[in-house]
C-alpha cells in the first residue's frame, strides 16, 4: 500500500498559551453550595468529599492516577493484582482499604464507593468498568477504555443506562493546545481539511518476533494473582513477558502502540474535525504474529466529514513517520519529532510536536506570526475543569453536576478509532470497510476481532445485564 502524500511539522512555544488558573480554582471554593448536588451534601450541611476507589491502582499510571484523585477525593480502597505495590500503597494510603479482587472490593465495599479509577491492564478495563457501573458508580478509565470495538459499545450503552458520569485518561484532552486547535480550525486557519498524518516513537516495549519469543510459560510470580490479573479472559498458564508493562504488545491483553498512544495523538485532529467513523481502512505492517502487535505499522483511515468532505488520515507507529513536510523552517531537525500530527488544508498546514496535543501552530513560522498578529491567542472554549488531570476533572464534574470533556459520548468513538485501526494492522495488506450502521465490516476475519473469542464463565458483561 502507498504511503501516500505527508505533511508537515512544528513546535509551538509553551509561552504562545498565556498561563491561566483553571476554572476550578478560581471558583471552588463559592461554587459548592450552588452547584453540589444534595446527595454530596453532609448531615450538617457541609460538604462530602467523594469516596474514590483505585483498580489497578498500586503501581505505574494506576499510582498515579490515585494521587491525582486524592488531590479532592478521599481515598477508601485500592485494588492491585501486585502485592508488593499493595504494601506500597497501604503505607501511602493508611486509612484505605486493600484487594486484590475488585469483585472482592465491591462486595466489600459497595456502598462506601462513590467513583473508581481504572488503571488495569487493557484487556481488565472492560470488565473492571462494567463492575463499576452495574453498582452505579462513576467511572474514569485509562486509555484506550477498551481493546474489543463491542465492549465498547456496551460500556457505552451501560454508562448511559446507569447515568453516571465517565471519563477517560488521556490527559491531553483537558488542556488548551487542543481548545486552541479546535478553535482555530473551525476558524479556518488551515481553509478545508483534506490530510491529516499522525505518528509515534511507540512501542517502546517488545512488539512483533521479540516479544512473541518473551511469551513462554512460566512460574507464577509470589507477589502476583494471575487469576485477578486474567480478569475476564480464559484461564491460561502463566506467560513470562507481559507484567507489569510489556502486556501492551500482546493481541489478547493489550492494544499495541495505537492504543497506547492514539487515544492521545488522535484526539486532536479527531475533535477539531468531526471525524467520526472511518469507513474502510488499510494497514501495511512488520512483524505481526499470532500473538503480538507487529513491530512497525502504517494505516490509512477514509472519512467522510459533513465539514471538510472527505479526509485521509495518515498513522505511523515504530520506526515509521511521515516524511519531512516542505513548509518546514530549514534549520528544524525532523528526525528528533518522535511524535506528533501534521493537519493539511488547502490553505495552510498545522504541526503538533508533543504527544497531548499541547503545541499546534502553523507553518512556516512566519505565517503563525502573520495569523496571530503580534497578540497571544484568546482561547474562546471553556478551560477544562482540572488541566492535565482526568480524574480531578471527573471528580469536580460530580461535585459540580457538570460533564467531563472526555465522557464516554467523546472517548468511545475515539477509542473505537484506534480499535479500527487495530482492525486493519491484524490484516496487513487487505482494504477493510466499515459498516457503521451494522458495526461490522466486510471481512470475515476482522469481524472475529469485533468481540473477544471468549470470556471467562461468569463474566459475561453487557449492556443488559447491568
Amino acid at each position: 500500500m502507498p504511503l501516500s502524500s505527508q505533511p508537515n511539522p512544528n513546535t509551538m512555544k509553551p509561552s504562545l498559551f498565556p498561563n491561566r488558573r483553571t476554572f476550578l480554582r478560581n471558583t471552588a471554593a463559592t461554587a459548592g453550595s450552588i452547584f453540589l448536588p444534595n446527595l454530596l451534601i453532609g448531615q450538617e450541611g457541609g460538604v462530602k468529599k467523594i469516596n474514590v476507589a483505585g483498580i489497578g491502582g498500586a503501581g505505574g499510571k494506576g499510582a498515579s492516577d490515585v494521587g491525582i484523585s486524592a488531590k479532592g477525593a478521599n481515598i477508601v480502597a485500592i485494588c492491585d493484582v501486585d502485592r508488593e505495590r499493595l504494601k506500597q500503597a497501604q503505607q501511602k494510603y493508611p486509612d484505605a482499604k486493600m484487594f486484590e479482587s475488585f469483585r472482592d472490593m465491591f462486595e466489600a465495599m459497595g456502598d462506601k464507593i462513590d467513583m473508581c479509577t481504572v488503571s488495569t491492564p487493557d484487556h481488565a478495563h472492560y470488565p473492571a468498568a462494567m463492575e463499576a457501573i452495574k453498582r452505579g458508580k462513576h467511572v474514569c478509565v485509562q486509555k484506550p477504555l477498551v481493546n474489543r470495538i463491542w465492549e465498547a459499545n456496551q460500556l457505552h450503552e451501560a454508562a448511559k443506562k446507569k447515568g453516571v458520569k465517565t471519563n477517560m485518561g488521556n490527559q491531553g484532552h483537558t488542556g488548551k493546545g487542543i481548545r486552541f486547535l479546535n478553535q482555530w480550525i473551525s476558524e479556518g486557519i488551515v481553509g478545508n481539511v483534506k490530510e491529516i498524518h499522525v505518528w509515534t516513537n511507540r512501542p517502546i516495549w517488545p512488539q512483533g518476533n521479540e516479544a512473541k519469543e518473551k511469551y513462554t510459560p512460566g512460574e507464577v510470580p509470589a507477589s502476583l494473582n494471575w487469576e485477578s490479573w486474567l480478569a475476564a479472559t480464559p484461564q491460561v498458564p502463566y506467560l513470562n513477558g507481559l507484567h507489569p508493562f510489556a502486556w501492551r504488545g500482546h493481541r489478547e491483553y493489550g492494544a499495541g502502540a495505537m492504543g497506547d498512544m492514539g487515544c492521545h495523538l488522535l484526539d486532536g485532529p479527531f475533535w477539531s474535525c468531526g471525524l467520526g467513523e472511518p469507513y474502510k481502512m488499510e494497514a501495511e505492517c512488520t512483524e505481526l504474529t499470532d500473538v503480538s502487535w507487529p513491530k512497525s505499522s502504517h494505516v490509512v483511515f477514509y472519512f467522510k466529514t459533513e465539514k471538510y468532505g472527505e479526509i485521509k488520515l495518515h498513522w505511523y507507529e515504530g520506526s515509521l513517520k511521515p516524511e519531512r513536510p516542505a513548509e518546514l523552517e530549514a534549520d528544524r531537525d525532523w528526525s528528533k519529532i518522535k511524535g506528533g500530527f501534521l493537519l493539511r488544508g488547502d490553505e495552510g498546514v498545522i504541526l503538533n510536536t508533543d504527544d497531548y496535543c499541547g503545541s499546534p501552530r502553523l507553518i512556516p513560522s512566519t505565517k503563525m506570526t502573520a495569523f496571530l498578529g503580534g497578540k497571544s491567542p484568546e482561547l474562546k472554549l471553556e478551560p477544562a475543569l482540572a488541566e492535565g488531570e482526568p480524574q480531578l476533572e471527573l471528580i469536580r464534574a460530580i461535585e459540580q453536576d457538570k460533564i467531563c470533556g472526555s465522557n464516554f459520548d467523546y472517548s468511545v468513538p475515539l477509542t473505537k478509532l484506534c480499535l479500527f485501526g487495530n482492525l486493519a494492522i491484524a490484516n496487513p495488506g487487505k482494504v477493510i470497510n466499515w459498516d457503521a450502521a451494522k458495526q461490522e465490516s466486510d471481512s470475515a476475519d476482522a469481524n472475529k476481532l469485533i468481540t473477544r473469542a471468549a470470556y471467562r464463565q461468569g463474566w459475561d458483561y453487557s449492556a443488559a445485564n447491568v
